[in-house]
Order: structure tokens, then sequence, then C-alpha cells
């Protein structure tokens, strides 16, 4: 079959190994289209999701392959929720410390997310997705204990990959020294803090530190916080799911 002039073209079945996505689900997929600095290779679509698609309004030339539902399931991992669309594109950007340092430093109030270890993408996506809500100005995650912006995390973060940078540095210490000595505040949240976080008057700019479930936030990190916050529970569970947390002490420093 010939490719149509608007740069679609139905997908064969010899084909289907051929089918490369990256991003799939209807939040990272629509919010990747609308964003003009995604660098994107092909769209793959069911008719229906193409319905959706140009029900927000979006408008695009880049290829675009309309598929079956079952054949998209064949080309993703086993049990992947793709909502019948997912992409083939490029990575974003890569984004620094120092990036976010420069593009906060013309603003009063300033708040970035820091990740020491969190590794499961369902956790990462999810306070992403918090971090957007909430108005946070970007993420810090470890380089060799991270996911990628990719898959299901990005279907968790519903998009808001592209919306919040995210960087990627080797050394969490040395990186909060280095966003110390340029005027933020360090909060490290974990359960033996000596202050509730609804009770702490949050810096004009400030790092909110969180650790992995169980182990919590490594010795050296917590060491480098200017100040350790925990949540003021008051129930039978010491703790809870750190995405949870994460949003709960967003809104706390951001809005409290």
């Amino acid at each position: 079959m010939k490719q149509k002039n608007n740069h679609r073209q139905k997908v064969k079945n010899n084909q289907k190994s051929r089918i490369q996505a990256t991003l799939f689900g209807t939040h990272a997929v629509i919010e990747a289209l609308s964003n003009p600095s995604r660098r994107i290779n092909m769209l793959y679509a069911t008719e229906q999701a193409m319905e959706q698609i140009a029900e927000k309004g979006i408008k695009s030339k880049i290829p675009t392959t309309i598929i079956d539902k079952r054949e998209l399931d064949n080309a993703l991992p086993s049990g992947t929720v793709h909502q019948g669309m997912a992409l083939d594109c490029a990575p974003l950007d890569e984004v620094s410390v120092q990036d976010m340092i420069a593009a906060t430093a013309h603003k009063d109030k300033a708040v970035l997310v820091m990740l020491d270890q969190v590794t499961d993408p369902h956790n990462v996506g999810a306070i992403l997705r918090s971090a957007c809500a909430f108005g946070a100005d970007g993420m810090i995650m470890q380089k060799k204990h991270a996911p990628e912006l990719t898959g299901t995390m990005a279907k968790i973060a519903c998009g808001a990959a592209e919306h919040v940078p995210v960087a990627y540095e080797t050394n969490l210490t040395r990186t909060l020294e280095t966003l110390q000595d340029a005027g933020f505040f360090a909060i490290g949240l974990d359960e033996r803090g000596e202050q509730a976080i609804n009770e702490f008057k949050t810096p004009d700019k400030c790092v909110l530190v969180l650790g992995a479930e169980g182990p919590g936030l490594r010795r050296l990190v917590k060491e480098q916080c200017d100040n350790l916050v925990r949540l003021p529970m008051s129930g039978h569970m010491p703790s809870i799911n750190v995405s949870n947390a994460a949003a709960i002490a967003l809104y706390a420093v951001i809005h409290g």
C-alpha cells in the first residue's frame, strides 16, 4: 500500500518486528506530540486513538502508522498498557543541575526534587507527575540508580516529563553542595527528622530530598542536607509509599 499524502500508512504483518516505540499511553504520547522540543520519528496509533489525538486539536506532520491494537500488543513488552498509541522518538535533551540553577535564577521561589536511589519506575513516574502538578522546577536523580524517561515511567508520569526537566547526576552529595552554593536549602525527608514538615518554615529556594523505601536517605546525602523533616504521621503506620510521601511533602513546601 502506498503511503498517503497525510503521512499515514497501514502497518503490514511483516512490519511488526520493525516497530520501535519508546513512549506509549495516551497522556505520555499526547504530551510528547504537543512538545515542540520532542524529535519524533513515528507515531503508531489505532484508528480510535487517532480520533482521540484529533479531539485534542493536535495537528502534526510527523509520519504516522495506523496499526491494529493486537499488532501493537505484539510489538511491545507483554502486559504493556499502551491505550492504542505509541511513539518512536529521541530522548529529551540532557539537562544538568547548572541548567536548573540558571533557569530559576530570576525566580523568587523555586523547588527542586532530588531522589536518592529511588529505582522503581512506578514510584519515579508518580513523583514526577506530582512534581508537575504542584509546580516543582525540576527533578534530580543519580545516573546509575534511576530509570530512564521512557516506557513505563513515562506512562505513569502521564506526560509530566515534557514539562518538568530531569537531571541525571553522578554524585548527589556534590550536587547538593552545588545547589547550596547557588542559594538552595536542602530539606531531607526522614521519618526520624526532628521537625514535622508542616511546622517547618520553607526557604524560598529549596531542594526536597527523598530516599528509597526501606533504606531511606544514604548517610552522606543525609549529612549534606541542611535540615531533616518528617511527615506528621499519627496513625499505626510509621511510613508510607515514597511517591505518596513525595506528593504530601511537595504540597507542604510549595503551598504550606
